[in-house]
């Protein structure tokens, strides 16, 4: 481990120097790409530092328990030795979980998705209570949340919501929330008090910049026109809304929020790369892990991976086997247990998969 430290010093320095060269000053982009890996590197550094102090007294004072004649001094050592034993093996659990292979875009800020799915009406007003719960979950961890493109439906739903979130580390953390959710609840329109079950599907995906992903103008379709929406003031009476057609993938990307057409123009290709840079990954994962979908954090959006079942009062991740009854707390946004115990998954997986490769 210690040797890790080492290496870890070592691209720090090397990534220093990159940040002070003049290519690297002049593109924002690339500056922002290098402090983020910077940010990474200077995490696992401290944390290496601290293991390597803590193991450094560890063995400072077994030495001193067999070497020394002096019964005062071997006695500070056994003191020291059980004070800081323990932290020595909290600072090493740290670290290795620091060095443990990790998804490179889990630094990224995300694009979020969330399309009402089966389920009619109902199924678009438990898309817009998973967007409030995810905005309760973002807002209290002091991120930015950046609408891009809505859809809202007149009974207080939304058909589709994308939103961009800015804050550390948010695509790594949000990650595990890509798939279909299940709601099982009686609708406000139901007279029978009958349990209906209905779906949404959350997507997220990792915001990509420029240097990650180049997407040539020519290869692009715009099409402007008047967005539509509820009516008053905010209806526009100029072509603001913008339509983006990827020609070599088809894909389609619309954003129509913004009064301004530059503004829109600019969220549909923050969607647009994010989703081209998703489609490659997913292209890459597909090629060489046929098996991917087994894993916790596949994000495969064919599987119900929640259930959300209000007369009981339950929430279940079926990927991990965890039930909480406390669905009330989670729709206002408490997340944390839930994304921790699908994070502890997927690092015990990737720990036991390391730990296979190094013996063979």
């Amino acid at each position: 481990m210690l040797k890790a430290l080492e290496e870890i010093e070592r691209k720090h320095a090397e990534l220093l120097e990159e940040l002070g060269k003049p290519e690297t000053l002049s593109s924002p982009t690339l500056l922002k790409v290098k402090s983020r890996e910077l940010k990474q590197l200077e995490t696992r550094m401290a944390a290496g530092k601290e293991f390597a102090k803590l193991n450094a007294a560890v063995e400072e004072s077994k030495s001193i328990l067999q070497t020394s004649d002096d019964a005062e001094l071997k006695e500070f050592a056994r003191e020291e030795l059980e004070e800081v034993e323990p932290k020595l093996i909290e600072a090493r659990e740290k670290f290795e979980e620091l060095l443990a292979p990790r998804d490179p875009d889990d630094s990224r800020n995300a694009v979020f998705e969330i399309r009402a799915g089966t389920g009619g009406d109902e199924a678009a007003l438990f898309a817009g209570d998973l967007y409030r719960m995810y905005t309760r979950y973002i807002e209290g961890h002091g991120w930015k949340i950046d609408v891009l493109s809505s859809s809202p439906t007149p009974g207080g739903g939304v058909k589709e919501v994308i939103f961009s979130v800015d804050g550390d580390s948010a695509y790594g953390i949000l990650k595990y929330e890509s798939g279909v959710h299940r709601v099982q609840r009686v609708p406000a329109t139901e007279t029978q008090g009958r349990v209906h079950t209905s779906a949404a599907s959350v997507a997220v995906l990792p915001e990509v910049e420029d240097v990650d992903v180049t997407i040539d103008p020519s290869e692009v379709k715009v099409d402007v026109y008047r967005s539509s929406g509820p009516g008053g003031q905010s209806v526009n009476t100029t072509d603001s809304a913008v339509r983006l057609t990827h020609i070599p993938t088809g894909l389609v990307v619309m954003c129509q929020d913004e009064k301004s057409q530059l503004k829109n123009k600019n969220k549909a290709f923050k969607v647009l790369r994010a989703r081209l840079y998703d489609k490659a990954q997913q292209e890459h994962h597909d090629k060489i892990a046929k098996d991917r979908k087994s894993m916790v954090g596949s994000g495969d959006r064919s599987e119900k991976i929640r259930t959300y079942n209000f007369p009981q009062s339950r929430v279940t991740d079926h990927r991990i086997g965890l039930t909480l009854y406390k669905l009330d707390q989670v729709m206002e946004g408490d997340l944390s247990e839930l994304i921790q115990a699908l994070a502890r998954e997927e690092r015990d997986k990737m720990l036991a998969a390391q730990s296979k490769s190094n013996k063979s």
